[in-house]
């Protein structure tokens, strides 16, 4: 295409005639560059809109154009009909409509692309005129295409009628009509289903029918049936709709029709035609097990659609309907017949995952009744539960090992997931069978592993056991008596493959609490665990059960320790695990190494850590480069995840509140903390990392987690340590300024800052990152979003924990202010709700901090301006709560001086918005000034206020914002 001849190039680019659309269209179809391509888009999208498109869009239509340009021209149609309605003037109605039906002939043998989109632009007409101007629609529709002439066939005559039935109720349901008209429309399209159900009958009754026209039929119904169309009003066309599904053309558009009708929300209203329904769907079940036999997945999986939706959507009516319950447990029967469909999830068979929800509706609405029609259903349905978990743990079964190896990793994936979906549906299913469930489960799995004259497979087992721990892991089993023998069994189990043996480590780990009532088992259960360890390709099993062992039994693990210990050492130094499980290890053992002596937990420290620390002492000694930073951000890491649960200050509170002897654990002894004897080990060798990465935020922050953890787990015991980490943090953040450095001294002054012996290193700390942030913002801070929101949260927990912070001559408290004001207007969400924080926490101080109250009366109107400057439109409307608040906090500390404020910044012309008037802005004013008690009306005003700044008040946009 030449350059002369693109649209986006020519002076007169919004001259939009029918020669310059159609060289858009031109461009946009077969220009190969991507940007000519999206220049002609953007250039089409406003000719669609522009007056002249009433002029070119007829035009576009004529039979001599390709059906790109005349689908171009329809769509422009719709466009100009859907969403400028108000500007066609009522005398132009009836002409536009006798085009468009003019049109809809022409095309009713030509693109089906353009005919659709006349027909919703027709469609789109009918709505904006029913029912007063346009009252007998539908039926003039009927009319018209019935009537004989234009030399167009019968057959697409009624084509082009049934494609314009079909897409009114759907442009009805995107339509854009005010809510008002849409009930007016809806009553209205309500009442047509009179003129449309006999027409639809008589085409789906008729013999000489062609398939095209059938298939036609039953999408219209699916589309009005989103109407709310009155089951009973469509009952007979839902029954022709089954006697079509033997058809193979008419099968999938059946299918959707039944579905849809028997779906919507009001049918259960129409109970006997439901019962006069159950029938046609239990008559399915030849063809289904035909369908199955023959491998016929998009039938059976139709077929179940439909039982599943009438199951589903209509369980409680159809149980109350106690004289037919035969007939609805035949239906529950056909759909555990579905769930149960042989072959494997998702590789020969996609249907069983439809049924799941069913059975929690049913489960649900059984066990809503009261107590004495609950004992009638739960005898007749207890037996079909029972059932239900044979056929789901024999669908969670692994294939053979060959078959499941031919699987794609995707496939894998999603029968992984609906493993997952089936242990939901376990569990909840055990609220309804209870202990009796977990025994059957258990003599199961004792007549497989005790048979000896029947091979069982591994598969088998896998799913019992599976079964068995899809319950424990979310239902306390303590009290269950076949818990023992079930730990007896797992010992008994031949483990020769992985899924099994993962499947044996996750059940172990389910059982952990009931582990540590039972601590007799644990010396059955241990070296099982710890083998797995060793094995790569049960890492996430066996690390996670370790974990859980280490955390519920940790009182009884003592003379296991240094076993698990050495095991946990060498799996580590021989680095078979990826990073997280190696983290997840590290913190198992913290939990371990909590409940021993404190000399029994420095020795199993130095042998397990040892061998770290000579590594990042030979780290420390060499050049950066890539791969070392990840060796020390990994040994940071093991040493951060270790020390997060490594805490003995819980040991006497647990063995107090513990049922067992108090005999487990000694008392804390005094002295330091074993955690703070190692970090003081490694201080002077993390110094040494730190002064080679200082430039790098990941190792900074790998430094900080160690600290963060160690302050966060050991609160007070850390003690020793807060003035040298507050010299070391200090220096860190002079050097190179990072986020983490100031979350590190937001916990410091968290945990410190109100003991009298910590608070001069702490407030030398503060006293210097604050200086140093400070210097940052008169440099610029916008590249540093991060450290602006760390920074705004220290200063808030200062002014929280202990506002004598703000008292220091070195502090310079409007500096902190001016440095607020700014990040109130960063565009960065999390940042401006930090800042938000800030100053609600800095206005309460108004009263107690001298400094703070001097800065809000000289610099709080700034702080006004800036939050109004917010509501109207300079800020995301997903902050406005935050600034609510702050709002809500001047009003509340300082009332008067905000009176005045206000009056003063809302007096300028166009602020905060051009589209307020001044009545707004005074009702505003009066609104805010009222509330100084009640923040969620605060809240609701800044919201109103906001959507009349931004003109979005009464917009449906601003409607769904507001809910």
């Amino acid at each position: 295409m030449e350059t002369s001849g693109r649209i986006a190039t020519t002076p007169d680019a919004l001259d939009f005639t029918v020669e310059n659309v159609e060289k858009g269209l031109h461009q946009l179809y077969y220009d190969p560059n991507i940007e000519n391509k999206n220049l002609a888009q953007k250039w089409l999208m406003q000719a669609q809109v522009s007056p002249q498109a009433w002029q070119f869009c007829w035009a576009l239509l004529s039979p001599d154009k390709v059906p790109e340009i005349q689908y171009f021209g329809a769509s422009a149609l719709h466009t100009k009909i859907s969403r400028y309605w108000s500007d066609i003037p009522s005398d132009q109605y009836e002409t536009l409509k006798t085009q468009l039906f003019s049109q809809i002939a022409c095309f009713s043998s030509g693109s089906k692309m353009v005919l659709t989109r006349l027909c919703v632009a027709l469609a789109s007409l009918a709505l904006n005129t029913m029912p007063e101007v346009w009252p007998g629609a539908v039926p003039e529709m009927v009319r018209v295409f019935q009537e004989e002439g234009g030399g167009v066939d019968g057959r697409a005559r009624c084509l082009a009628l049934l494609e314009l039935l079909t897409v009114l109720p759907e442009e009805f349901q995107t339509s854009r009509l005010p809510q008002y008209r849409k009930g007016q429309v809806r009553g209205a399209l309500g009442r047509e289903w009179g003129s449309v159900c006999p027409l639809l009958q008589q085409l789906l009754r008729q013999e000489d029918s062609p398939g095209a026209v059938k298939a036609r039929v039953l999408r219209c119904l699916s589309s009005w049936v989103l109407l709310d169309v009155p089951l009973s009003e469509s009952e007979g066309l839902v029954e022709d709709c089954f006697t079509a599904l033997p058809d193979p053309e008419l099968f999938e558009t059946a299918v959707e029709a039944i579905v849809n009708a028997i779906s919507q929300p009001d049918s259960q209203r129409y109970v006997n035609t439901l019962l006069k329904l159950v029938p046609q769907v239990l008559s399915l079940q030849e063809q289904l097990r035909e369908a199955i036999q023959n491998g016929d997945m998009e039938t059976s999986h139709g077929i179940c659609r439909i039982a599943v939706a009438m199951g589903e959507n209509h369980s409680r009516a159809l149980l109350e309907q106690v004289e037919h319950w035969q007939g609805f447990l035949a239906l529950v029967n056909m759909i555990m017949f579905c769930t149960g469909i042989p072959g494997h999830y998702p590789v020969n068979e996609t249907t069983s995952s439809l049924t799941l929800t069913f059975w929690y509706t049913l489960q649900d609405d059984i066990m809503s009744f009261d107590l004495e029609r609950q004992a009638v259903y739960l005898q007749v349905y207890r037996p079909v539960y029972f059932q239900l978990v044979d056929v789901l743990l024999h669908k969670a079964q692994f294939p053979s090992d060959q078959e499941y190896a031919s699987w794609s990793s995707d496939e894998k994936e999603q029968f992984r997931i609906y493993r997952v979906d089936i242990s939901d549906t376990l569990m909840y299913v055990y609220e309804m069978l209870g202990a009796e469930l977990l025994s059957n489960l258990y003599e199961k799995l004792g007549r497989i592993l005790t048979n000896t004259e029947q091979a069982s497979s591994w598969q088998h087992t896998e799913a019992l056991l599976y079964g068995f721990q899809s319950i424990a892991e979310t239902i306390d089993v303590n009290y269950s008596d076949v818990i023992p023998g079930l730990i007896g069994l797992l010992l008994r189990i031949n483990i020769n493959n992985v899924q099994l043996a993962d499947t044996v480590m996750f059940t172990i780990g389910a059982l952990a609490e009931w582990l540590a009532d039972h601590p007799v088992m644990l010396s059955s259960v241990l070296p099982l665990v710890l083998q797995a360890l060793g094995n790569p390709d049960l890492s996430i099993s066996s690390v996670s059960t370790l974990k859980k062992i280490c955390r519920e039994c940790k009182y009884d693990l003592p003379p296991y320790a240094s076993n698990i210990v050495a095991v946990s050492r060498e799996v580590l130094s021989k680095q078979i695990h990826k990073t997280s499980q190696c983290m997840w290890l590290m913190q198992a053992l913290g939990f371990l190494l909590s409940a021993l002596h404190v000399e029994e937990i420095l020795r199993n420290l130095h042998s397990l850590i040892t061998p770290y620390i000579q590594q990042l002492e030979k780290l420390a000694d060499e050049t950066p480069n890539p791969s070392n930073k990840l060796a020390i951000i990994h040994i940071l890491g093991l040493l951060s995840n270790l020390f997060t649960t490594l805490d003995i200050s819980k040991q006497e509170d647990e063995s107090a509140e513990s049922t067992a002897p108090p005999v487990k654990t000694a008392p804390p002894p005094p002295g330091p903390n074993p955690v703070v004897v190692v970090l003081q080990q490694v201080f002077a060798l993390i110094q040494t990392v730190l002064s080679k990465w200082l430039n790098d935020s990941q190792v900074v922050e790998a430094v900080c987690a160690i600290f963060e953890k160690s302050v966060k787990t050991l609160l007070h015991d850390f003690a020793p340590m807060v003035s040298q980490l507050s010299e070391m943090l200090g220096q860190m953040y002079s050097t190179i300024p990072q986020a983490s450095a100031l979350d590190l001294t937001r916990q410091m002054v968290h945990i410190f800052a109100r003991e009298t012996e910590h608070f001069p290193p702490i407030k030398a700390l503060f006293e210097l990152v604050t200086s140093v942030t400070l210097s940052i913002f008169q440099q610029g801070p916008r590249d540093h979003p991060d450290i602006v929101d760390s920074f705004m949260q220290l200063q808030a927990q200062a002014l929280k924990r202990k506002p004598d912070l703000f008292l220091s001559e070195t502090l310079d408290v409007k500096a902190v202010f001016h440095c607020g004001l700014l990040s109130l207007k960063f565009p960065e969400a999390p940042t401006v709700k930090s800042t938000c924080l800030f100053f609600t926490d800095l206005l309460p101080r108004c009263s107690d901090v001298p400094p703070v109250a001097r800065v809000v009366q000289e610099n709080g109107k700034l702080l006004l301006q800036a939050v109004l400057e917010a509501i109207g439109g300079g800020s995301s409307r997903s902050l406005m709560e935050q600034f609510a608040e702050v709002l809500f906090s001047l009003n509340k500390h300082c009332f008067p001086l905000l009176t005045v404020w206000l009056k003063e910044a809302l007096q300028a012309q166009g602020f905060p918005s051009t589209r307020v008037t001044t009545e707004q802005k005074d009702t505003f004013t009066q609104q805010i000034l009222r509330e100084r008690v009640n923040k969620r009306r605060v809240k609701d005003i800044v919201k109103e206020f906001t959507l009349v700044c931004r003109g979005l008040h009464g917009t449906e946009y601003a409607a769904e914002y507001c809910l």
